[in-house]
């Protein structure tokens, strides 16, 4: 039965619109870090795993429907009989993952970063975690890097997945970071959180000397105005902002904690405690629960008091639309981080 126009119901909610208002290219929301202009490293977790597979047979992939969003397929293709597809079902490859460990086998489990954190949390707490287990669940899309709006943003995962005990958590930065974190990662014995980015990722701390440390934080820059403790791609734009901010002559450091747990305590307060400095933590994430609030935490616990403030996104569910325009009206681009300090500053 039809209902007369006139009887309808109207929404009190408006629709959701991309953030420019107008109909937003697909290659706009998905577009991969590379557009900066930077070197870049294909796939770099899905080739450290193919290496990894060639001396270790207790390796293998798993994936709920998505292995070529994740960069899995590259092993996939290399070892086919180590290779489990388990449709879009993410609490059953967490369970199947939890299994294969429970054998003798080390698996990494790929998804998108929403489905791991949101949709399967139950079964990576009870089958994984709790069992302490060396499942290395390894996720795409973390944070605001999709326009996809947030059924496919996953700008809470950081948080929900520290607390849970026995799981590392981690949040590397470029191509050399998710290159050496992988290999770490197979070497540890519990389980494991970390986020991706995929395709084309751009290679910066290769310049620098960087070494992935499990558990470490590594001073990527020394500055004496500004003391930046950055995790993933923001330690790439904070790297870009020092440099911009050395022009305007502010002395900013940038220290990489790709660890968000167990957090490098005696670095981050080591650093901090040196004093003189602005303290600012930049995230790709919620300012709620994540690396920003991880560091408030261990500040204050070590009775280090210094100024402090947090890049990270709102706690609010964020639109959808193309990615630049995203990052810069959530406040996450080179030039907002550069304005957002010089105006703590004082500048």
């Amino acid at each position: 039965m039809s209902i007369p126009a006139s009887s309808r119901r109207k929404s009190k909610y408006a629709p959701r619109t991309p953030a420019s208002g107008d109909r937003v290219a697909t290659s706009a929301m998905i577009a991969s870090l590379d557009a900066e202009g930077r070197d870049t490293i294909a796939a770099p977790f899905g080739h450290a795993l193919v290496d990894l597979g060639r001396t270790r047979d207790d390796i293998v992939g798993l994936s709920a429907d998505l292995s070529k969003y994740t960069d899995l397929h590259i092993f996939a293709e290399a070892y086919p009989d180590r290779f489990y597809q388990m449709g879009m079902a993410e609490a059953l490859l967490m369970s199947a993952a939890a299994g294969l460990a429970r054998e003798g086998f080390v698996p990494f489990a790929t998804t998108y970063a929403v489905f791991a954190s949101r949709r399967a949390y139950d079964f990576v707490a009870m089958a994984i975690a709790e069992e302490n287990l060396p499942v290395k669940i390894c996720c795409a899309l973390p944070g605001l890097s999709t326009g996809y709006g947030p059924s496919h943003q996953a700008t809470e995962d950081l948080a929900i997945m520290r607390g849970l005990p026995n799981l590392t958590v981690l949040d590397p930065c470029d191509a050399v970071d998710i290159d050496q974190a992988t290999r770490a990662i197979a070497e540890s014995p519990g389980p494991v959180y970390m986020r991706l980015l995929r395709g084309k990722v751009p290679n910066v701390l290769g310049e620098y000397g960087y070494q992935f440390e499990l558990g470490k934080a590594k001073m990527i820059h020394d500055g004496t105005d500004v003391l930046i403790i950055s995790s993933g791609f923001m330690t790439m734009r904070t790297l870009d902002a020092a440099k911009a901010l050395a022009a305007d002559g502010v002395s900013c450091a940038v220290l990489h904690s790709p660890t968000i747990k167990p957090l490098d305590v005696e670095t981050i307060c080591a650093e901090a405690g040196k004093g003189g400095r602005l303290v600012v933590t930049a995230e790709n994430h919620s300012i709620t629960g994540g690396l920003g609030e991880a560091v408030a935490g261990a500040l204050m616990r070590a009775q280090v008091h210094v100024p402090f403030r947090q890049i990270a996104l709102p706690d609010e569910f964020l639109d959808a639309g193309a990615l630049p325009t995203l990052h810069d009206q959530y406040g996450i681009t080179v030039d907002r981080i550069t304005a957002q300090i010089k105006e703590w500053l004082g500048d």
